[in-house]
């Protein structure tokens, strides 16, 4: 076939650029170095026969609300989700626990004096989510559209999760904002931190939580169906080290990390832009066990079993601790958990029975530890049985990602420190960020706006620069419109 673009790498942003591509009726081929499309979206069967776990991402809300799945269609791609009753639960003490529903006035009433402040702070931006999504999920360098909204939700996001947190009173509602801060991997104290609780927080009353019926595999396998019925190509077992390798096409996107792009570029990239990929800095890493269960996670709290996701680690003061510790190089003794009970929720993925819990914590950089007993005493907190359940585990290093997917460096699956310079200019101050300044080569990885998660709005809206500088294609959809910032 006739190639017109090529794109470099099978994960859940590489297929999306792809995707896009094909679409408007280019000609796409993808390479992918692993056996099989993918990236942070795969299932496997890694402790039991026939019992199916997420390899990394498992939770799914951004996918729900992400401006090109949106248009896309996931039933179109054949992507079932399931919703829990409870989005997740940050349990304080083994008795205690923040419950958060899809329903704002429910998740209020259950956090008694902090109902009014918990209510104010998410309520006054639902009736603007999906333009709150739109924004969030491109370059922050931009003309804002609707410049209320984005001062008003602006001039919250930039707080710390730690000053955030002292707008409440009580244990549980500090523990939502923390637990939903450490998402992002930094100290509670960093600016910005108090930005990833609220939108997490909001998208739990307005997209939800969801799991995908059958593993998040189903993205990816659906997404390279849609490419390969719109005339792509995928390749998969086919590393590439050189940009010199690849055949000629008109555009060329690189679903990589900023210091692949400098080893496949060399010296053909500008002094200046190559001195800010080498200054990029990388998140902390994430140790994750698999548990193999012969019956669901014996909680104390029963409302805990009602949950997707559930944040361990205590009261927020407890989370700081720990993820002050990641951040200076310390592997904690009590660490932040974040952990899923998919099976209760999607039995196809237990067919012959059983249950699966999947965990992480974050550790740091480039880490070698099995955490996995901290991890079973941290569960154990609140679920003093759990030790009794467990049949199998499978244990995946911080070192063990990065050889598992070369994009996880040293096991940082964010793409990137969460600074509010990283997250502002991603990876260099260019404009547009996925355009680089080599001729028709692109940047569409976790590394550009608006980094880690399952939304695939990185490879598409680089796909849309694409378009635009390459083919002279001015996309139509309405996730582009008034994105002028994406081309």
């Amino acid at each position: 076939m006739t190639i017109d673009a090529i794109v470099v790498g099978g994960g859940i942003n590489g297929l999306t650029a792809a995707a896009t591509l094909a679409r408007a009726g280019v000609a796409v081929r993808v390479y992918e170095q692993a056996a099989t499309v993918g990236g942070g979206c795969r299932s496997a069967e890694l402790t039991d026969d026939g019992l199916l776990h997420d390899v990394c991402a498992s939770v799914v809300p951004l996918t729900v609300a992400s401006p090109f799945f949106s248009e896309l269609g996931l039933e179109n791609l054949g992507v079932e989700l399931v919703w829990p009753e409870v989005q997740f639960a940050h349990p304080v003490d083994a008795v205690r626990a923040a419950i958060v529903r899809r329903s704002v006035e429910d998740t209020a009433a259950s956090l008694g004096k902090d109902a009014g402040a918990y209510r104010a702070m998410v309520e006054q931006f639902l009736p603007r989510i999906d333009y709150l999504v739109d924004f969030v999920t491109g370059p922050l360098l931009r003309w804002p559209g609707d410049v209320a909204t984005a001062v008003r939700f602006g001039s919250r996001a930039v707080l710390s999760a730690d000053l955030l947190a002292r707008r409440f009173s009580t244990e549980e509602a500090k523990a939502i904002i923390g637990g939903c801060a450490a998402h992002s991997t930094a100290r509670p104290r960093a600016a910005a931190t108090g930005g990833f609780a609220i939108f997490l927080a909001l998208l739990a009353h307005s997209a939800g939580w969801p799991f995908v019926v059958g593993g998040t595999q189903r993205i990816t396998d659906g997404l390279a169906d849609y490419i390969r019925a719109n005339g792509g190509e995928i390749v998969t077992g086919h590393a590439v080290s050189r940009l010199e390798e690849l055949p000629a096409a008109r555009a060329v996107l690189l679903d990589v990390m900023p210091a692949a792009l400098l080893r496949m570029a060399g010296d053909h990239l500008p002094a200046a832009y190559r001195w800010q990929l080498g200054r990029w800095k990388h998140a902390p890493g994430v140790c994750k066990v698999d548990f193999s269960l012969s019956e669901p996670v014996p909680w104390l709290n029963k409302e805990l079993a009602l949950a997707g996701t559930l944040h361990l680690g205590g009261t927020a003061a407890d989370i700081a601790r720990a993820e002050d510790a990641c951040n200076n190089g310390l592997h904690p003794d009590r660490p932040f958990v974040l952990a899923a009970q998919a099976t209760l929720f999607d039995q196809t993925r237990a067919p012959g029975g059983g249950h699966t819990l999947w965990t992480y914590c974050h550790v740091p950089n480039g880490s070698t530890v099995d955490m996995s007993e901290r991890i079973i005493a941290e569960v154990e907190r609140y679920a003093p049985a759990f030790r009794d359940v467990i049949r199998r585990t499978h244990v995946r290093t911080s070192a063990d990602y990065q050889q598992y997917n070369p994009n996880f460096v040293g096991g940082d699956i964010t793409g990137g420190a969460p600074t509010l310079l990283q997250t502002a200019v991603r990876p260099a101050l260019t404009f547009p960020p996925y355009r680089t300044p080599l001729k028709g080569v692109y940047l569409c990885s976790a590394a550009t706006p608006p980094g880690a998660g399952v939304h695939g709005m990185s490879g598409h809206r680089a796909a849309l620069s694409a378009l635009h500088h390459e083919f002279g294609k001015r996309p139509t959809s309405k996730q582009s419109a008034g994105n002028s910032s994406a081309t």
